[in-house]
């Protein structure tokens, strides 16, 4: 049986302890900001991405990653014999799985993953495929594995403001200014179905409660939880406390046995602005 190769898109947001325990390769987005190309969770992060918009009034622009990256990035271990399974952030909000699906078409033995998720709801399934792989399951094994998965994971954040989203050209001024002069904390749930994005309910007042009371929401909303792990993920932080608020408010409903606290990629963070934060974990 051919060396099966474990890898993902910079999104999926794992921590550099995880990607070795898990033996995960990460391809990095490109993000343009001020005119400079950077290498996403390489040389540049979310807080100096919003920085740059307070001081400068700009957000970065971000790109699929193109074919012949992904032709270049994998041809290595094809050439070497081996297997490559990829997992792509959800193919309905970027063009990179389409191209990656292409790249594995002209090269053979690269089995890509549209995840349907994004940010560690993709990191999620990448950790299922490890441990499948573990187990001596071959490439396309994984892919079938996983993909049956993917309406398992429930991934959603809570948003502190829309500014950025309003800046970003996602909703209107209107929107935007209503939400921050009512307090307004929406939460941004990812389908698990599409990995398309919708709004889901709308908490109003001070974050740390409203955080509290999206987790009582969230995980009380799903009757069978696997509590393999969960994932609390979130972009650069006013209040570093606002992490604890919601780890304990995690514990004193469900005793996971792995709590990862994980930092956004700066492709997911630019999009949603500060003070940003989700769980994302599987149900059985």
């Amino acid at each position: 049986m051919k060396e099966v190769i474990l890898s993902a898109d910079s999104t999926c947001d794992l921590t550099p302890e995880l990607r070795e325990k898990y033996a995960v390769n990460c391809y990095p987005y490109h993000i343009i900001l001020d005119g400079k190309d950077y290498l996403d969770n390489v040389n540049i992060t979310s807080g100096e991405i919003f920085q740059a918009y307070y001081d400068k009034k700009i957000l970065p622009q971000t790109s699929a990653i193109n074919q012949f990256e992904y032709a270049d990035y994998f041809r290595k271990w094809v050439d070497a014999g081996k297997e490559v399974v990829h997992f792509n952030l959800g193919g309905a909000l970027s063009a990179s799985h389409k191209n990656c699906c292409t790249a594995a078409h002209e090269l053979g033995n690269v089995y890509p993953v549209d995840s349907y998720s994004l940010s560690t709801g993709t990191g999620l399934l990448v950790i299922k495929a490890a441990e499948l792989i573990a187990q001596g399951a071959g490439a396309a094994e994984v892919k079938e594995e996983v993909e049956a998965m993917r309406g398992k994971v429930h991934a959603s954040f809570i948003l502190d403001t829309l500014k950025f989203m309003h800046a970003g050209g996602r909703c209107s001024g209107v929107t935007a200014f209503s939400a921050n002069m009512l307090n307004i904390k929406p939460c941004i749930m990812v389908d698990n179905h599409s990995g398309g994005m919708d709004v889901g309910k709308k908490y109003r007042g001070n974050l740390k409660k409203v955080l509290v009371k999206y987790v009582e929401d969230t995980l009380n909303n799903v009757s069978d939880l696997d509590l393999s792990r969960i994932f609390i993920t979130y972009s650069s932080l006013d209040d570093p406390s606002y992490v604890e608020v919601i780890k304990k408010a995690v514990l004193d409903i469900a005793p996971f046995r792995e709590v990862h606290v994980t930092t956004a990629s700066s492709t997911i963070a630019c999009h949603c602005g500060p003070n940003t934060l989700g769980i994302l974990f599987m149900s059985k």
